[in-house]
C-alpha cells in the first residue's frame, strides 16, 4: 500500500481520534451530562446541548444533528449506538434507553411544523425508546410514541403508534410483523 492510501484509509481514524479528544474535553463540559466513554464524531448540528444527557460508551456517528428545543429535552442511554446522518430532535422530551442501536439517516422528532405558521416549530407528544431497541436505516419515530424494550422497527418504516416491547414493526405507517 502507498503512502496515498494509508492516507485516504486513515481519515475516519483520524476524525475518530479528533472527535475523541474533543468528547473528553469540549463537549463533556457544554452539555447537560456527557457519559465516560462516549464520542461524537464530526456533528452536523448541535443546539441546546444544556438539554442533552449522554450516557456511558455511547457513539454518534458523522453527520448526526442533536437538538433540544426550549422546553423538550433529549437523553441517549448508555451503550447506544447512533448512526451516521441521524436526526434527533426535541421540543418535547425525547429519551432513547441503554444499548439500543439506530441505524443510518433515522429520524426521532417529538416536533412538527405549525399548520398555520410553517415557520413554527409545535410540540406533538414525547418520545419514549426502550432499551435494547433496533431502529433500521431510514426509519422515522414521530411524537407522542412510546418504543418498548427489544423491539425491531424495520427500515424505512414510519412509526406512528406505539410499539410494544419485543414486537418487530415495518412499513408506512410502522404495523406489527410477529
Amino acid at each position: 500500500m502507498n503512502i496515498a492510501q494509508k492516507i485516504i484509509e486513515s481519515v475516519p481514524s483520524v476524525r475518530w481520534h479528533i472527535s475523541a479528544v474533543l468528547s473528553k474535553t469540549l463537549y463533556a463540559k457544554g452539555f447537560k451530562e456527557f457519559g465516560h466513554g462516549s464520542t461524537i464524531v464530526s456533528p452536523l448540528k448541535m443546539r441546546g446541548v444544556d438539554s442533552i444527557c449522554i450516557g456511558e460508551n455511547v457513539t454518534i456517528y458523522e453527520g448526526s444533528w442533536l437538538q433540544a428545543e426550549s422546553g423538550g429535552t433529549l437523553s441517549i442511554g448508555s451503550g447506544t449506538y447512533i448512526g451516521h446522518r441521524t436526526h434527533l430532535h426535541a421540543v418535547k422530551p425525547v429519551s432513547i434507553g441503554e444499548k439500543c442501536v439506530i441505524a443510518d439517516n433515522v429520524m426521532i422528532n417529538s416536533g412538527e411544523h405549525s399548520r398555520e405558521d410553517l415557520s413554527h416549530i409545535v410540540s406533538r407528544g414525547e418520545i419514549r425508546v426502550g432499551n435494547q431497541v433496533f431502529i433500521g436505516q431510514n426509519a422515522v419515530v414521530l411524537a407522542g410514541v412510546t418504543i418498548g424494550d427489544g423491539a425491531i422497527i424495520g427500515a424505512g418504516a414510519v412509526v406512528t403508534k406505539d410499539v410494544p416491547a419485543g414486537a418487530v414493526v415495518a412499513g408506512v405507517p410502522a404495523k406489527p410483523l410477529n
